[in-house]
């Protein structure tokens, strides 16, 4: 068996090669995106996701429509 941690090891970049670990400013990671930045993506993404689903819809019926016409 293995041997019990106490503490948990505070390296949260773990085995990753330092290319792509962010760098580490005065306070902290830099060009690392914010919580509101990231909730602001949500966002944008999310109503972006609706349009792309929308056009495909309003496409399709369109294809549909004019293959279903009768001459």
């Amino acid at each position: 068996m293995g041997r019990v941690r106490i503490f948990t090891n505070l390296n949260l970049n773990g085995t990753t090669p330092a290319r792509v670990q962010p760098k580490v400013g005065e306070w902290g990671p830099t060009k690392v995106p914010t919580t509101a930045a990231k909730k602001r993506m949500r966002i944008w993404v999310s109503i972006a996701f609706v349009v792309v689903l929308a056009v495909l819809v309003f496409v399709g019926w369109t294809f549909f429509k004019a293959f279903t016409q009768t001459a």
